[in-house]
């Protein structure tokens, strides 16, 4: 196990006019399950190709622990690497899969054929080992990547998008099962992933990125509760805050006509324009003449125990697009005008031109 140090890594593609990680700063634990995330291209995967020595370094340095790794080939730098498409052989069996590396290096068949049969057990792939990947389902092929990386034993685990080739059910099963599995083992990880919901579920910490830089790194409850940006608030979080563009004034916020209070921390320091947001789940029912914003409801998503409200705003200035949590059932339907509101502690306050945010 190991440390992970990114000190203003960068990578300049030859032929771009910026950099695709302009300098990258950031320390990761040993034993960490630290998850990179954002939208496609904003360089979470070359970071962490980075890391493997698969992408040059153009300028900064990565260390792993006390080594500087920034200009080793991948073979040397003790990382074992988990791809978007598995890369399995399809001649070989499961066993001959897991095992391709350490025979590579030559490893004692005694204690080549130990490792294989624990990562298996581990895996849950003992009875598997003597099939071929075309008789695997998608899980268990991945698992079989997964084992494959587990017997070399290695200080940090590289995880590129492992799970974006499964279908929505076995995605939430094999992600619990990785998320365990790191647990378990206690190695380093770095995780890349486009899915917030993902991120969300399986990382110690999660570092947000966007156009290569770092937006904000934090547990995953940190992140959603106090979003260090535009940026961060509206991409975490499913269904996203609703971000709402209003206008300062004595200590509240217009939205059009309607004034939404603010806790008085960010009252004292926002001015002009604004951009508030509100959780889903943090608006609250009230009925008509008691001040709440009006929302008229296009569509519902009923999820059984609960649900959410689409709608627009009918009040001038306010954006379109309102989304509220509801009770299941049938307790909202399409057509209907809400009335919400919110506590003052639950409102964000960001300002508009630079995304900063202004709450505590």
């Amino acid at each position: 196990m190991a440390t992970i140090s990114f000190q203003k890594a960068r990578r300049w593609y030859s032929g771009t006019d910026e950099p695709a990680v302009p300098g990258i700063d950031l320390e990761i634990e040993d034993g960490e399950f630290m998850v990179l995330v954002g939208p496609s291209g904003c360089g979470k995967s070359t970071t962490l190709r980075m890391l493997a020595g698969l992408e040059q370094v153009d300028g900064g340095r990565v260390l792993i622990g006390d080594r500087d790794v920034t200009h080793l080939p991948p073979k040397e730098r003790d990382i074992a690497m988990v791809f978007q498409n598995y890369a399995l052989y399809p001649h070989m069996t499961v066993a001959e899969n897991m095992a391709f590396a350490l025979r590579m290096a030559k490893m004692p068949k005694v204690d080549l054929d130990a490792r294989v049969a624990e990562a298996a057990r581990i895996l849950g792939l003992t009875d598997f080992l003597h099939r071929k990947p075309k008789a695997l389902s998608g899980g268990q092929r991945q698992r079989v990547a997964m084992g494959r990386a587990i017997v070399r034993q290695p200080q940090v685990f590289c995880m590129d998008e492992p799970l974006s080739n499964l279908d929505a059910k076995m995605r939430v099963r094999t992600r619990s099962d990785i998320a365990k599995l790191q647990r378990d083992l206690g190695v380093t990880t770095v995780y890349v992933t486009h899915d917030q919901v993902e991120a969300m579920t399986m990382g110690d910490r999660v570092a947000v990125m966007r156009l290569g830089v770092l937006q904000q790194v934090a547990s995953p409850l940190r992140l959603y509760d106090k979003p260090a940006n535009l940026f961060v608030a509206g991409f975490i979080g499913s269904p996203q805050m609703n971000l709402m563009a209003g206008r300062a004034v004595d200590g509240h916020v217009e939205l059009g006509s309607y004034r939404l209070p603010v806790d008085p921390k960010a009252a004292r320091v926002m001015n002009g324009l604004v951009t508030v947001g509100v959780r889903p789940e943090s608006w609250r029912i009230v009925g008509p003449g008691h001040g709440g914003l009006p929302v008229e409801v296009t569509a519902v998503e009923e999820l059984g125990a609960d649900g959410f409200a689409y709608g627009t705003s009918g009040v001038d200035g306010t954006p379109h697009d309102v989304v509220v949590r509801v009770r299941g059932r049938g307790s909202v339907v399409k057509g209907q005008t809400l009335h919400v509101t919110t506590d003052p502690a639950d409102v964000h306050v960001f300002d508009t031109e630079t995304g900063a945010r202004l709450s505590d």
